[in-house]
C-alpha cells in the first residue's frame, strides 16, 4: 500500500506542477486553484507512504521521478527543448532511483 501511495504522490506532484505552468504565473484561477489541490494531495499521499518506506528513499523516489516524469511533460506537451545532455541527465535519475531500490532490497 506504501508503495501505491508513493507513486499517487508522484502523479499528483506531476499535475500539479503541469497546473504551475497552466496558470500562467497565477493568471488563470482554474490550473491556480488545482495546483495547491495537487500538491496538497501530493504531500498527504507521499507522508502515508514514508510511514513504511524509509523516508530518503521515498523522498528521492518522489522528487526524482517527479522531475524526470515533468521533463517528459514539458517536453512532449509544452514543447521543450530536447538534447543530449537533457537525456542523458534524466538517465542518471533513473539510474540513481534504481539503485535506491537496490540499496534497500532485502537478500
Amino acid at each position: 500500500m506504501s508503495w501505491i501511495c508513493l507513486i499517487a504522490a508522484i502523479l499528483l506532484e506531476v499535475c500539479g506542477t503541469t497546473c504551475m505552468k497552466l496558470s500562467q504565473g497565477f493568471t488563470k484561477l482554474t490550473p491556480s486553484l488545482l495546483l495547491f489541490v495537487f500538491y496538497a494531495l501530493s504531500f498527504g499521499a507521499v507522508t502515508l507512504a514514508i510511514k513504511r518506506i524509509e523516508v530518503s528513499v521515498a523522498y528521492a523516489i518522489w522528487s526524482g521521478l517527479g522531475s524526470a516524469l515533468i521533463a517528459g511533460v514539458g517536453i512532449i506537451w509544452f514543447k521543450e527543448s530536447l538534447s543530449l545532455l537533457k537525456i542523458a541527465s534524466l538517465v542518471f535519475i533513473i539510474l540513481g532511483i534504481v539503485g535506491l531500490n537496490l540499496s534497500t532490497a532485502t537478500p
